[in-house]
């Protein structure tokens, strides 16, 4: 397969000053996301135009550098881009996914970038030190998705923010089942202040054993070397079956596992 590139940085403010990773209001925490979700609109416009080209689908879509790109932290050099990562990453990181997935049919690659200690990374290392970001507990609640088929899937959802000018829809998802029928759910509350109470529908499927588990804090919840622990995936035990499916109220400023037998 012949493949085309896209390459999209999530910056708060401007080239020149992007913004500290870790000192941020309510105000540039929505407009970081509203930027991220720009991300749908520059993948849907790449398909269309490579389909309009290509209808039997034989390019596929590469968005081989995504991420957010914030000022270095002080007293680092700025050629290493070294940064921290909070909550706010977290859900930039899940939301941006969602979008991936619904183009699964597209996108046949995405990387963010980077891995370590550069930019929107999983891992800082410091010496023999490590920590996990919240970005990499996401990619972590995430990766229940890979090699499973995408279901259809929507919501019902409602503009948040700030002064309607940093606004974003306060719900994502993604649903997949696995090789063993299992149903996965995927989803974020990007509000901060707001939990929300969610009914789905399982279409042809009941719910017989559930299993959760929630990536959740403050936006400027970030680990340490420190306090390497103070973000993390814990189990979630708030999902309850109903006659159509199931129910649960998912946190504010959290991204939620669901595994449905």
């Amino acid at each position: 397969m012949y493949k085309r590139q896209l390459h999209y940085y999530t910056t708060p403010n401007t080239w020149n000053n992007k913004g500290s990773a870790t000192e941020f209001d309510e105000a540039t925490y929505y407009g970081t996301l509203q930027k991220g979700l720009r991300m749908e609109e520059l993948v849907s416009n790449h398909l269309s135009i490579m389909r309009r080209h290509d209808p039997e689908g034989r390019v596929g879509l590469i968005v081989d550098e995504w991420g957010a790109w914030y000022d270095v932290e002080p007293g680092t050099n700025p050629g290493f881009l070294y940064q921290q990562n909070t909550m706010r990453d977290a859900v930039l990181a899940a939301v941006t996914l969602d979008i991936f997935n619904h183009h699964a049919d597209g996108i046949v690659m995405a990387n963010i970038a980077q891995m370590v200690n550069v930019l929107q990374s999983m891992i800082l290392t410091e010496g023999e030190k490590l920590v996990k970001t919240p970005t990499y507990h996401v990619f972590d609640l995430y990766q229940v998705h890979q090699e499973n088929d995408l279901l259809a899937s929507s919501l019902e959802t409602e503009q948040v923010g700030l002064e309607d000018e940093y606004m974003v829809p306060n719900l994502t998802e993604s649903v997949s089942v696995d090789a063993n029928g299992v149903l996965h759910i995927t989803m974020t509350n990007v509000d901060l202040e707001k939990a929300y109470p969610v009914e789905a529908v399982l279409l042809g499927k009941e719910a017989g054993e559930i299993k959760a588990e929630i990536v959740t804090g403050h936006m400027q919840d970030k680990n340490t070397f420190e306090a390497p622990e103070t973000v993390g995936v814990q189990a979630f035990d708030g999902v309850q079956a109903t006659k159509e499916g199931i129910s649960f109220t998912i946190p504010a400023c959290s991204v939620l596992h669901i595994a449905v037998k």
